[in-house]
């Protein structure tokens, strides 16, 4: 079967010829007589080409190109018309036809056309399950977490992802600025265009601005032939400023006229030219303040911070940790190709103690070491790196003897449970060490 086909044509003979023609070349047909029952059926059918009459009773079938396309943008139209004319011709290829042929001068053409037809709707619809594929993978729904400051800051980035406005994301580090970016780029009108991501603390101003404005020819020594710059190849899309605090305050100015009148001039270039991009900025500064001490401009912090969603700090979203936590479990289980692993309630009390101070990209960073370093079918808290705990305090009290129930609980992990050694690092005996575990109620390692 070569793929399904929609006739639509007022005609009822005509509609019927059409369909048995393309139907001795191994195609399927469905037929419609109106362009409502055509577009009942191109909804419930998996339909590649419509073959359409340019004169329906209820549209115009050069008009109805515009609504198939909205409705299934990988489907391919060829407009049949008796009278046909170069206006009307020019307008539905406009309107997204594949072709507009004249009745009678089709015969020898529409077979053909159609082979063709078909193989351009075939590598669109898999463009378009890739896109789809794609903008699922960043979609809002994979935004991992149900804690009350995580949804707030979600439910802001829905809202303004169906516009065009300038997004700031506000954040610590590793809080997940980017994959909000993307999942706003993803559920946005411009979802189909490129996101492009620029990390503005990785190079100098120069190479800067060469990579976010591209260059001329000619421009610097090395500079050999014309070079597009990110704004280019975000056009129609949207471009993502990570750590825009970093920019320049020269590079900061080019940066406003953009935001203001969507125009820029390349490297050693004096034309300008135009572009149609939505700029995100992200930052784990305080912009504010430095707009207020002149380390930023004042008129781009302002021009950025149309919106603004603050992304919460991990150990401001502890409920969300076990789901975090057994996310990244089974991820990396799959990685390193190891059955996937328990996450206990002594790991889990562990990391709902712990500072975090790397956020959400510390977490992937512990849980990858632990499932490499864990034997059996669950995780081993002596896996866990030293520095781990020197960010969890002390649990309920600050007292003499909490303090040195935890250096000892540490000093255990450390040696995974070897109280011999232990007892050396402690500089305490044995002896001293035995009764200390049971006078605290330490738990076995």
């Amino acid at each position: 079967m070569n793929g399904l086909v929609l006739i639509i044509d007022d005609e009822k003979k005509i509609c019927s010829l059409l369909s048995r023609i393309v139907e001795l070349e191994g195609f399927a047909t469905l037929q419609a007589n109106t362009a409502k029952e055509g577009i009942k059926l191109l909804k419930t059918n998996d339909v590649s080409i419509v073959i359409s009459d340019v004169k329906l009773p209820d549209v115009n079938g050069v008009e109805l190109v515009k609504d198939i396309k909205l409705i299934k943008p990988f489907v391919e139209i060829i407009n049949l018309t008796a009278y046909g004319t170069i206006a009307d011709g020019v307008l539905a290829i406009k309107n997204g036809a594949f072709d507009y042929l004249v009745k009678g001068d089709d015969n020898d053409k529409i077979i053909p056309l159609l082979y063709k037809a078909m193989d351009k709707a075939n590598l669109q619809r898999r463009i378009f399950d890739l896109e789809k594929q794609i903008s699922q993978q960043h979609s809002f729904d994979t935004i991992i977490g149900q804690s009350k400051p995580l949804n707030e800051a979600v439910g802001l980035a829905r809202k303004v992802s169906k516009t065009d406005t300038t997004v700031l994301l506000l954040g610590e580090t590793g809080t997940g600025k980017e994959v909000f970016a993307q999942s706003i780029h993803y559920e946005s009108l411009r979802s189909a265009k490129p996101f492009v991501a620029l990390n503005c603390s990785g190079f100098s101003p120069e190479l800067l601005e060469s990579e976010l404005f591209g260059y001329k020819a000619g421009a610097f020594t090395g500079a050999n032939k014309d070079k597009k710059g990110l704004l280019e190849e975000a056009n129609g899309g949207t471009l993502f400023l990570d750590e825009i605090g970093e920019m320049s305050l020269d590079l900061q100015a080019k940066l406003l006229r953009v935001l203001e009148n969507q125009t820029f001039i390349k490297v050693g270039d004096t034309h300008m030219q135009q572009v149609n991009v939505r700029i995100i900025a992200a930052t784990n500064k305080d912009l504010k303040a430095d707009a207020a001490t002149g380390k930023f401009r004042s008129d781009l912090y302002y021009r950025l911070s149309v919106f603004t969603i603050l992304l919460p700090p991990l150990r401001d979203r502890k409920t969300d940790l076990a789901l975090l936590a057994k996310h990244y479990l089974k991820e990396f289980s799959i990685k390193i190709n190891k059955p996937q692993l328990k996450l206990d309630d002594k790991i889990l009390s562990l990391f709902e103690r712990h500072n975090w101070k790397g956020n959400i990209r510390e977490l992937k960073n512990v849980i990858e070491r632990l499932v490499i370093l864990s034997d059996g079918d669950q995780l081993n808290a002596s896996a866990l790196p030293t520095e781990f705990f020197e960010f969890i305090p002390a649990e309920n009290s600050y007292s003499l003897q909490e303090v040195e129930k935890q250096h000892i609980q540490k000093v255990l992990i450390h040696t995974k449970g070897n109280k011999t050694e232990t007892s050396r690092l402690l500089g305490i005996g044995l002896t001293t060490l035995y009764r200390k575990i049971e006078e605290y109620g330490i738990k076995e390692v």
